[in-house]
């Protein structure tokens, strides 16, 4: 899928949305499709996944997958690590769109300019990784121990300070210390404290996952959902910037379109973004699997949306001694 996604009980809680805000939404066909990679994701209904970066082919194994039973796809799946936070297992077997606004180059353009800045839930450091320039002063936050190590490897050698963070208020930081702050797909934002860290004039900018990600795979293991599951609204996002005290200066909004070309792509993404279907596992889920499999092979890939939000917010400067 293009795009790529992120973590939370593992990073239990991380989920994969305005002056004048703008909340548009883009046809399915307005983002490029690729394979599952980093900045995509997936996310839970707090949190987003997201393989999101410029990268891989995103066509289907048919020779592969189609001429492998059942069961050996569904073993291979259940054997393969998932460790990290990387979606390269699921190039060729699952596509993603991507956002039409490219969130890693609008990353790099902020960060490139900024004095001080702080990625909060960054994961295993992948997409701040992959920004060319970034601030005299960097620091990033991450909740889960393995990927403390991952981004503490691939981010330290570029001056980066990661900080083991239990994804909880406080941050800990001191007020005014950042004039920006960044986040892909976290779980869960806590606007108050963007606020308290960012200088006056700092920005918060970030990708979050948006209502009903990934819903129609939701479904399928978990049947109907009520309204309310449908978390991460966009104007629910901007009211609580605007309650913090940040002025919302854009707001955009896409559902991208994802496919899965075979059960084992399935598995593999449900171990991986354990809040999709919280507790999966096969043995469980193995009628609607089973059901699945027969599915795509007689149709042709499974079908699910992401819901992907961009969102600036600007805290108001200081007024004039």
């Amino acid at each position: 899928m293009t795009g790529r996604w992120a973590p939370s009980s593992r990073r239990a809680s991380r989920v994969g949305r305005p002056p004048t805000a703008r909340i548009r939404s883009g046809p399915a066909g307005s983002a490029a499709r690729r394979s599952l990679s980093v900045e995509g994701v997936l996310a839970e209904p707090g949190r987003a996944v997201g393989w999101d970066r410029d990268a891989v082919s995103a066509r289907p194994r048919e020779h592969e997958g189609m001429t492998r039973t059942f069961e050996e796809l569904v073993a291979e799946a259940s054997e393969a690590s998932v460790d990290g936070w990387g979606f390269s297992w699921l190039d060729g077997r699952a596509s993603e769109e991507r956002p039409s606004w490219g969130y890693q180059r609008l990353l790099g353009e902020r960060l490139a300019t900024a004095s001080a800045g702080l990625d909060i839930q960054t994961g295993g450091g992948e997409v701040l990784g992959g920004v060319p320039v970034l601030p005299p002063t960097m620091a990033a936050t991450e909740s889960w121990p393995p990927n403390v190590a991952r981004a503490t490897a691939r981010l330290h050698p570029r001056g980066v300070v990661v900080v083991a963070d239990p994804d909880e208020p406080p941050l800990p930081f001191g007020d005014a210390a950042f004039d920006l702050v960044t986040s892909r797909h976290p779980a869960t934002v806590w606007w108050a404290e963007i606020a308290r860290v960012l200088r006056p004039g700092g920005a918060y900018f970030a990708q979050h996952v948006g209502p009903a990600s990934v819903w129609e795979l939701v479904e399928w293991f978990l049947g109907p959902q009520p309204e309310a599951a449908r978390h991460r609204h966009p104007d629910d996002e901007a009211a609580g910037a605007r309650a913090a005290g940040l002025d919302v200066v854009d707001v955009r909004s896409e559902r991208l379109r994802m496919e899965f070309h075979d059960i084992g792509a399935v598995v593999w993404f449900l171990r991986k973004v354990i809040w999709i279907v919280p507790g999966f596992t096969v043995e469980d889920r193995l009628p609607r699997l089973r059901e699945l499999d027969a599915r795509i092979r007689a149709e042709g890939p499974f079908v699910a949306h992401s819901a992907r939000t961009l969102i600036e917010a600007r805290k108001p400067s200081a007024p004039a001694a």
